[in-house]
């Protein structure tokens, strides 16, 4: 009964750390889910400035408004490339979260698949035992039907 009681616990303790670690996991992906909308918006930002230029430069444009289309796209450009390593990063932290929940869950099953067989086996004695009682009975019943 002892053992039961200690895989419970184990059970519950493995229960807390996979929920904690599923809780992390949804954190990590709701990352990755703000860092790609924001590199899309940021990728149509800079789409549809180097189209405002295009059209600029058709119609007729100063250098200086070209040099600052350009110096502008170049910050679009850099704020890409931040984004895409805040994204790379995101993606990093939602695949080791995952992979640590993955693991919590198999030792939480593991505990529980321990637990289902130390049960079955102490069924499976306590039917035992019942069954030499009840041979026990019989055959003293069967002794004293004899006298």
């Amino acid at each position: 009964m002892a053992q039961a009681s200690a895989l419970e616990t184990l059970i519950d303790l493995a229960q807390r750390d996979s929920d904690a670690a599923a809780k992390r996991l949804g954190a990590a992906l709701k990352l990755v889910e703000d860092a790609e909308q924001k590199l899309a918006m940021l990728v149509g930002y800079r789409d549809e400035y180097a189209r405002k230029l295009d059209t600029a430069q058709m119609d007729g444009i100063t250098p200086f408004a070209y040099h600052n289309f350009v110096a502008f796209i170049g910050k679009l450009d850099h704020a890409l490339s931040g984004q895409r390593e805040v994204l790379k990063h995101a993606q990093n932290k939602a695949t080791f979260e995952r992979t640590t929940w993955q693991e919590s869950e198999r030792k939480r099953l593991s505990y529980r698949t321990l637990n289902e067989r130390a049960a079955s086996e102490a069924l499976k004695v306590e039917n035992k035992r019942d069954q030499k009682q009840m041979d026990d009975h019989a055959a003293r019943g069967a002794r004293y039907k004899q006298r």
